[in-house]
This record gives C-alpha cells, sequence and structure tokens, in this order.
C-alpha cells in the first residue's frame, strides 16, 4: 500500500485537461447535468448575473466617493472585467466545466491554488447573491410607499443597520432557489424574460434622464480626486462580477467550446456600455452630491424628472425584477462550482448529488439557498460589496495567470478561442485585478484573511483527506 502524499506534493498536483472533460461527461455517480443550454441561454445567464446590481445597488455607495467621475470608475472597472473576460473566454473553450475558474486553477496550478480560487469563488457568489437582495429592499419599500405604505425598518434592514431582519431579501433569495429546483432550461427562460425587462427598464430610465439632463452636474469632475475614483471603481468591480457565471454552464450548454466564449465577451461589452450611459444620465439629471447610499436613486431620479407617482411604482417594480435575475443566476453559478469541487471530493458528496429526476443538484441548491437566505437578512450591504470584490479580484487574476500558465505547458492543446496579444492581455489582467484589490479597505482585507484562514482549516480537515485526485 503506498503511502500518503505529502501535503506539499499534494498542493501541487494538477488535474489533467482531459480528466476533467472526461468527468463532465461522465457527472456524479454517472449522473451527468442535461446540455439543454444554447449561446443565448448563456448569454443571458451572463447578462443577468450582472446587468442592474451596480446600477440600481451600489450606485449609490459609488457617487460620494467619485463624484461625477463615477463614470470613469465604471470605465475601469469594465476595462478589468473584460481583461479577465477574454482570459475567461479563453478557459472556458478549452475546459468546458461546471467549476469555472476552480476547474481552470486545477488543470494548470494544481490541488492548493485551485482550493483557494474554488474558495474565493464561494465568498464572490454566495455572497453577492446576498449582497444584491439586501439591495432589493430599498426599491420594494419605493413600490410600497405609491401606496403610502412603508416597510418598518426593523423588518427591512439588519442589525447593523438600525433593523432586526432584511425580510424582503431574504424572501428573494427564497424565491431564486426554489426557481432553480426543476431544471436549468426552466430557470433558463425565467432568467431570459427577467433580463429583457430590465434592459428595458435602463433603456426607458436613460430616455428620462436625458431630459432633464445638465452639464452642470459635472463639475467639479472628481472632487474626491484620483483616489476617490480609483476606490469607487475597486466597489462597482462588484458589479460585473456576472460574466463569469457564464462559464459555470460549462456542463450544461449544449456546444461549449464554442458558445461559451461568444457569451462571455458578447454580455461583458453589452454590461459596460449600459452601465457608463446609465451613469452619465443619472449625474446629468441629480446632482452628485444628493446620491446615497439608504435609498434607490435611480427611483429617486424618475421620480423628480417625471413628477409621477406611478412612474415611480412602474420603475420600483422592474428594479426588483431586474435584481432577482441576478440573485437568480449568481445563485446558480454557486451551486454548480460546489458540484465540481464535490466531484473532486474537496467539499462534501452532498453538494455533487444531481437528481435524476431534474437532472439538477437539489440538496446542493436548498443548502446554499437557505444560509445565503440567512446572510442575506442578517448583513449590511456596504460589508457584503467589499467582500465580495476581494473575492472576485483574486479569481480573476488567477484566471489570467492559468491562461499564461496553460499556453506554456500545453501549447497544442486545441483551444475553441485564444486571447489576443498574448501575453500582455492577461498580464494586464492580472494587474488591474491586483491595482483593484490594494485600493479596498483594511478592514475588507482583514476579512478576507480570516476567511482564508477559516478555508484552510477547512481544505487540510477535510478536502486533503478527501481529495480523488489522490
Amino acid at each position: 500500500m503506498s503511502s500518503a502524499p505529502s501535503l506539499a506534493h499534494q498542493l501541487l498536483r494538477r488535474k489533467p485537461v482531459d480528466q476533467l472533460r472526461a468527468e463532465a461527461a461522465e457527472g456524479v455517480d454517472g449522473q451527468p447535468l442535461r446540455r439543454t443550454l444554447g449561446v443565448w441561454h448563456l448569454t443571458m445567464i451572463s447578462v443577468g448575473a450582472t446587468l442592474g446590481t451596480g446600477i440600481l445597488v451600489v450606485l449609490g455607495t459609488a457617487v460620494p466617493l467619485a463624484g461625477p467621475a463615477v463614470w470613469i470608475s465604471f470605465v475601469i472597472a469594465g476595462v478589468a472585467a473584460l481583461l479577465s473576460a477574454l482570459s475567461y473566454a479563453e478557459m472556458a473553450g478549452a475546459v468546458p466545466t461546471s467549476g469555472s475558474s476552480y476547474s481552470y486553477t486545477y488543470a494548470t496550478m494544481g490541488e492548493g491554488i485551485a482550493w483557494v480560487c474554488g474558495w474565493c469563488l464561494v465568498l464572490e457568489y454566495a455572497v453577492s447573491v446576498a449582497a444584491v437582495a439586501v439591495g432589493a429592499s430599498e426599491y420594494v419599500d419605493e413600490t410600497l410607499r405609491v401606496f403610502g405604505l412603508h416597510l418598518p425598518t426593523v423588518l427591512s434592514a439588519p442589525p447593523g443597520d438600525g433593523g432586526f431582519v432584511n425580510l424582503p431579501a431574504a424572501a428573494l433569495v427564497v424565491i431564486a432557489m426554489l426557481v432553480l429546483l426543476p431544471g436549468a432550461k426552466e430557470s433558463a427562460w425565467v432568467n431570459t424574460l427577467m433580463v429583457l425587462v430590465k434592459i428595458a427598464l435602463l433603456v426607458f430610465f436613460v430616455v428620462v434622464a436625458f431630459s432633464a439632463f445638465r452639464a452642470g452636474n459635472f463639475e467639479p469632475l472628481a472632487p474626491m480626486g484620483a483616489a476617490g475614483v480609483s476606490a469607487a471603481a475597486s466597489r462597482l468591480f462588484f458589479s460585473y462580477i456576472g460574466f463569469d457565471a457564464a462559464s459555470t454552464a460549462g456542463e450544461e450548454a449544449k456546444d461549449p467550446r464554442r458558445d461559451l466564449p461568444r457569451a462571455i465577451i458578447g454580455s461583458i461589452a453589452l454590461i459596460t456600455a449600459l452601465y457608463i450611459l446609465v451613469a452619465v444620465a443619472a449625474i446629468g439629471a441629480r446632482s452628485w452630491t444628493s446620491f446615497s447610499a439608504d435609498e434607490a436613486s435611480l427611483v429617486r431620479i424618475v421620480v423628480d424628472v417625471t413628477g409621477q407617482p406611478v412612474v415611480a411604482l412602474v420603475f420600483s417594480i422592474g428594479a426588483v425584477v431586474a435584481i432577482a435575475s441576478v440573485v437568480l443566476t449568481v445563485l446558480y453559478g454557486q451551486t454548480r462550482i460546489l458540484v465540481s469541487m464535490a466531484r473532486d471530493g474537496l467539499v462534501p458528496k452532498v453538494f455533487g448529488r444531481v437528481s435524476p429526476r431534474t437532472s439538477t443538484p437539489i440538496a446542493n441548491t436548498l443548502i446554499v439557498g437557505i444560509v445565503v437566505t440567512i446572510v442575506s437578512a442578517l448583513v449590511p450591504l456596504g460589508e457584503l460589496a467589499d467582500a465580495t470584490s476581494i473575492g472576485t479580484l483574486i479569481a480573476f487574476a488567477l484566471v489570467n495567470i492559468s491562461v499564461i500558465v496553460l499556453r506554456r505547458t500545453q501549447p497544442d492543446l486545441d483551444r475553441s478561442y485564444r486571447v489576443p496579444f498574448f501575453p500582455v492581455v492577461p498580464v494586464l489582467g492580472v494587474l488591474f485585478c491586483l491595482f483593484l484589490a490594494v485600493t479596498l479597505g483594511a478592514g475588507t482585507w482583514i476579512a478576507f484573511g480570516i476567511w482564508m484562514v477559516a478555508g484552510a482549516v477547512l481544505y487540510l480537515a477535510y478536502g486533503r483527506r478527501h481529495s480523488t485526485l489522490a
């Protein structure tokens, strides 16, 4: 009987790309996920997980940091996201599995880095779902105000914000969890409908806001200086995490090697353009000093410009639908990453069990949904957004490095898409991610350090002993 490998050897073991592809086809215990998603569905998953978050939820917290230059912050965050999106596109075409960047790093840098990346993804996805759901409560309250009603703070804010529980946020996560249970195709169609609603909503806002546009609102452009613009960009990077949700659908895509790169690149281009357009319209219609993290900024602008409460009602309902789309697709991505980690033995097998009837990980979805529901009900938005950003930035940096490593170690590997201007693009992607990560506050880094220590303990206590690659 061979002895157990040393910790150093185990951390450096790589999982062959051919094995990853074979396991994706075979599934967990012979039960694969069902391939039902085309390029349209994949693009809508990517857009659904991204579009709306930064504008509808985080914009109010970013404008006080950057001032009128918040649109520049969106450009910076968008460029950083695009550089990483190109790397994601290459890796998704080469390693089309549900594991996303976790699987990419497993194939290129070994089990240790893969675990770090997977643990960052758990932070990125689960916490971002909670953060977006928390922001939704503001729009639920705006809807009720049209009827002269108001959510009491005790039921619409977590303990850290003066309340007891954020009931709308918890309810939104529960609804998303229930929509995911029947199957990927069914939930994809629900998501597609919601995405079309929120694109129409943002176009409507731009038309209304530009009717009250004042160029003087952009002076001074950057009252907090370059530091404020970069700090806002770091927070707004949270708004771009969705595009990688498409890569978590690698085992449910009909033709992942062709369609995933198209969906990822197309969605990030559309999202960045819409974010910048809405940010410019919002600042043009309202002085930057009047933006606040405590209100639904876009609804306030629509009400101020039109003076029609019924317009606010329609907009608020549309905003809740838009946010629900983000919650649905990001929650989907979280469950699929855990499927891959369970298949590798790094997390308990219950997360990898796929129902023969629905071809979905039902137990996984229920567990993740319940945990996220509790977090969204009890933790404030600002802390959630920053924690999500740092997990995202680390994962994106690792994907950029994975592209470089895989090009060196397997130059002849069949790739359906190649990053242009290699290695300049992935190197810039790493540098942008590190720059944005450094600008996050010390408190965020401390929380991230605690999270990673907890992950190391979990790996040593469970993952190392159950790793299937051994």
